[in-house]
C-alpha cells in the first residue's frame, strides 16, 4: 500500500476552515484530517496549513494520506450462518450486535474474524482490515451479506453494488403510519454537519433512494419492506427519520419516540418499545447475479428470534 495524493481546488459552496473541507471531500473523519494537519500531509496554495485555517473559493489543497497501518487479522472460532458457499463467494447471515470488519474499539470478535476461521481463501481486495468484504451492515442491524472469496468475485460484486445491480430489501419497523402504502425517498445524504457520527439529509450530499412497501400495519407501527436503490452510510434510518417514522428502537436517529405518541394506543406503543432489543432493521432478501456462472442467486432471511417474537406480539399472537 502507498500513500495517496489527493489535489483540489475550493469550490464557491465549501469557503471555511480547512478541516471541515478536507473531511466532507475526502471521506474521512475529523480526528484522521487533523492528524494529517499536524503531520505537516496538507498543504494550501504550497504552504502548510494550520486546522483552523479559513480557506477562500480557488485555494490549491494538497493533501498526503498514508497508507492504513495493516493490522494483524487473527481467525477466531465464532459461529456464523453461512447460508450459501461455491468456489467463488459466501453468503452469511449477520447476527445483531457483530460489528462486520475491525475497526477502532472493534478489534476482535468481527464477522471479518470469524470467515477467517470459517473460509481459508477469501479475496484479499478488501486489503488486511476487511477480506472478502463487499457490503456491509450496521453493528445492530441483522440480515444477509455476500462475500468474495476470489479476486474475480470480488470485482465483479463491487461494480455490481456500484451500478445498482445487486437487489437489497430490508424489512423494518417504524414508529406511525405512512400516509401511502408504497413511497420513494429521495433524499441526498452526508455527514452531519454538527455531528461527524451521524448521518442527515443534505443538498450537497451523495444521491440516496429508497423504495417503501407497506406489509402490515400494526396499532401504532408499520411494518415495511424497504429496498434499496442506492446504498449510503444509514440510508434507511436516516431516510426514514427523515419523513417522520423513525425505526424503531434506532438510539441515533430514534431514540425516545414512543414518548411524544399520545390517544388511546399510547401504552401500546410504550410497550413495543419496550419489548424491541436493538433497532428493527433486518437484511431480508439479497439477489445478484453469480460472477462467474450468470445464474441469478436470490436468497432470503427471516426474522431472527429477538425480532420475530416482537412480530409476533404486535400482531396479537402473542399476550
Amino acid at each position: 500500500m502507498e500513500a495517496q495524493t489527493h489535489n483540489l481546488i475550493i469550490r464557491e459552496t465549501e469557503v471555511g476552515r480547512v478541516d471541515r473541507i478536507l473531511a466532507d471531500r475526502l471521506g474521512l473523519s475529523r480526528t484522521r484530517v487533523q492528524k494529517l494537519l499536524l503531520e505537516g500531509l496538507v498543504s494550501v496554495n504550497g504552504e502548510p496549513a494550520r486546522k483552523s485555517l479559513v480557506v477562500a473559493t480557488g485555494d490549491e489543497l494538497e493533501v498526503v494520506v498514508p497508507p492504513v497501518q495493516p493490522v494483524k487479522m487473527i481467525a477466531e472460532e465464532i459461529p456464523l450462518n453461512i447460508v450459501h458457499e461455491d468456489h467463488d463467494l459466501v453468503v452469511v447471515e449477520k447476527p445483531a450486535g457483530m460489528v462486520v470488519h475491525p475497526a477502532p474499539g472493534h478489534r476482535s470478535g468481527t464477522m471479518v474474524n470469524a470467515l477467517l476461521y470459517h473460509i481459508s481463501d477469501l479475496s484479499g481486495v478488501g486489503g488486511r482490515l476487511r477480506p472478502g468484504i463487499v457490503h456491509r451492515l450496521d453493528q445492530d442491524t441483522s440480515g444477509l451479506l455476500v462475500v468474495a472469496k476470489t479476486d474475480q468475485a470480488h470485482h465483479f460484486l463491487s461494480d455490481a453494488l456500484r451500478e445498482r445491480r445487486i437487489k437489497r430489501v430490508y424489512r423494518a419497523v417504524v414508529w406511525g403510519h405512512l400516509s401511502t402504502t408504497m413511497m420513494t425517498i429521495n433524499a441526498s445524504l452526508g455527514r452531519d454537519s454538527k455531528d461527524r457520527k451521524r448521518m442527515a439529509v443534505r443538498e450537497d450530499g451523495r444521491v440516496a433512494i429508497s423504495h417503501l412497501r407497506v406489509r402490515e400495519q400494526w396499532a401504532r407501527a408499520d411494518f415495511l419492506d424497504v429496498r434499496l436503490q442506492t446504498g449510503r452510510t444509514h440510508q434507511i434510518r436516516v431516510h426514514l427519520a427523515h419523513i417522520g417514522h423513525p425505526v424503531v428502537a434506532d438510539p441515533v436517529y430514534g431514540a425516545g419516540w414512543e414518548r411524544g405518541m399520545g390517544g388511546a394506543q399510547r401504552a401500546w406503543a410504550r410497550e413495543l418499545a419496550r419489548r424491541v432489543p436493538r433497532q428493527f432493521l433486518h437484511a431480508a432478501e439479497l439477489s445478484f447475479e453469480h460472477p462467474v456462472t450468470g445464474i441469478e442467486m436470490h436468497f432470503e432471511a427471516d426474522l431472527p428470534d429477538d425480532l420475530s417474537g416482537v412480530a409476533a406480539w404486535a400482531r396479537g399472537e402473542l399476550s
